[in-house]
């Protein structure tokens, strides 16, 4: 998982429009959000706080990263476009569009 949040979504290099910090982590959230939905990780009552455990140990152990391509090496329309797929693959058009 971490592998494709990385690369999938930044493969833009140098770009003069960069996003902003903020809309990076936005991203990164939206991201982990779609893997844990692809994966079926759903529930409710105590297992709700499970996941979002889960969710948070993956954010915490590609933030550094993530953070850091996302802000060098990404273009803001393709953060802006990922944010508002709903679905991985989605996501993955955001790449392809240019």
């Amino acid at each position: 998982m971490k592998r494709w949040i990385l690369g999938g979504v930044l493969l833009a290099t140098g770009c003069k429009t960069a996003p902003s910090e903020d809309q990076c982590k936005q991203l990164q959230d939206h991201l982990v959000d779609l893997e844990f939905k692809k994966a079926g990780a759903t529930a409710t009552g105590p297992m709700k706080a499970q996941i979002a455990n889960q969710k948070q140990a993956v954010s915490s152990a590609i933030a550094t990263e993530f953070l850091e391509a996302c802000t060098k090496k990404t273009a803001r329309s393709r953060i802006e476009c990922a944010l508002s797929a709903n679905d991985l693959d989605a996501v993955a058009k955001c790449d392809e569009a240019k």
